[in-house]
C-alpha cells in the first residue's frame, strides 16, 4: 500500500488541467480546516469549496469497486473505514461553511470541472460587494 499514490494521481491531475484551462485558480494539497487532519486535493479558499478526488478502489465506488478475495476482512473493513471517514470530512466542511464535492478517477475531467466551474460561480464573493451588516441591512 505504501507504493500507491496518494496524490498528484493520473486523475487528479487531468482534473487540474481541466480547472486551470477554464480558468479557475486554485491551491493544492491543503487542509481547509485548521485543527483537522484531512487534506483536500484542491482547494477554493474564497468560494469555500474542497474538491476530494476519490479512488474507486480505495473510496468504494458504486459502479467500480471491487472487493478482494484474499484477506477480505481487512480491506472490506479498510474501504468502509475510508467511507465513512469521507461523510464525517464532508459533514465537518459542511458545518464550517465550506462546500465537498467528491470527483470518482473515472470521470471525464472536463466534465467534473465544468460541474465544479458552476458550484465555483455560484459560492465565489462577489468583489466590492459590501456585507449586509455593514450595509445595514437585516
Amino acid at each position: 500500500m505504501s507504493k500507491q499514490r496518494s496524490r498528484d494521481t493520473s486523475a487528479e491531475m487531468s482534473l487540474r488541467r481541466e480547472l486551470h484551462r477554464i480558468g479557475l485558480r486554485y491551491r493544492i494539497h491543503q487542509r481547509p480546516l485548521r485543527g483537522i487532519r484531512r487534506e483536500a486535493d484542491v482547494v477554493f479558499g474564497p468560494a469555500k469549496v474542497a474538491v476530494f478526488v476519490d479512488g474507486c478502489f480505495w473510496h468504494g465506488c458504486p459502479d467500480h469497486a471491487t472487493w478482494p478475495k484474499r484477506n477480505r476482512d481487512f480491506w472490506r473493513t479498510k474501504i468502509e473505514k475510508n467511507r465513512s471517514r469521507d461523510l464525517e470530512t464532508d459533514r465537518l466542511l459542511s458545518e464550517a461553511g465550506w462546500l465537498s464535492v467528491r470527483v470518482w478517477e473515472h470521470e471525464d475531467a472536463a466534465d467534473a470541472a465544468g460541474r465544479i466551474h458552476e458550484v465555483i460561480a455560484t459560492r465565489r464573493p462577489v468583489r466590492g460587494a459590501m456585507p449586509d451588516i455593514v450595509r445595514g441591512v437585516d
